[in-house]
């Protein structure tokens, strides 16, 4: 689950709880239904902020700080056709 999905179940859990007048439809408390999308909704949030988030993989590459900038490697070099003639 995402913070996405999360955010969608608690928007859905708060309509079902909070904007729907009906408590109870032929044997479905829809107020409690809300109620659990709700609390599935938060413990998703927390889960991907506070456990997943750390372990994501950063999006650039980072460097230690003692190496010098014109050390670093260069990136991989594109091989063409008249490489593959040699």
């Amino acid at each position: 689950m995402r913070i996405g999905a999360g955010l969608a179940l608690i928007a859905i859990g708060a309509i079902l709880r909070f904007a729907i007048a009906t408590a109870t439809t032929h044997g479905i408390a829809v107020h409690t239904i809300g109620d659990i999308l709700m609390l599935v909704g938060v413990l998703g949030v927390v889960l991907v902020v506070a456990v997943w988030a750390p372990w994501a993989r950063s999006r650039r590459p980072v460097y230690p700080a003692e190496v010098p900038p014109d050390e670093v490697p260069p990136p991989r070099a594109y091989r063409y056709e008249d490489d593959y003639r040699r």
